[in-house]
């Protein structure tokens, strides 16, 4: 994984610096979004710590819902190791650089 593939803290310098500036509406929507966003990163993190924390039950024994949501989020992280993990780093930056960047209407 590239540091490239998130742009956090520019964000958050651009915003701090007064060079990002968004619409106030448009940026209630992004940041309710990434929050949103972040909700389920933090549920698939959860879900990840649990899995990989000792007993478990067979993917079969598990209800339909959660036994897909165990399958793709241990998937991704063999795919993509330590990703979930970044994205709860950076998306509150994105979150925080928004909400910086927020200009009410004029």
């Amino acid at each position: 994984m590239d540091a490239e593939d998130f742009a956090g803290d520019l964000f958050l310098a651009l915003a701090t610096q007064g060079r990002l500036e968004l619409d106030a509406a448009v940026a209630d929507e992004a940041v309710a979004g990434l929050r949103r966003t972040l909700d389920v990163v933090v549920d698939r993190m959860r879900i990840l710590r649990v899995w990989e924390g000792g007993a478990r039950p067979a993917v079969c024994d598990l209800p339909p819902g959660l036994a897909q949501a165990v399958v793709d989020v241990v998937f991704a992280e063999q795919l993509t190791p330590g990703r979930l993990e970044h994205a709860a780093r950076e998306l509150p930056k994105y979150i925080e650089a928004l909400r910086l960047a927020r200009r009410p209407p004029q």
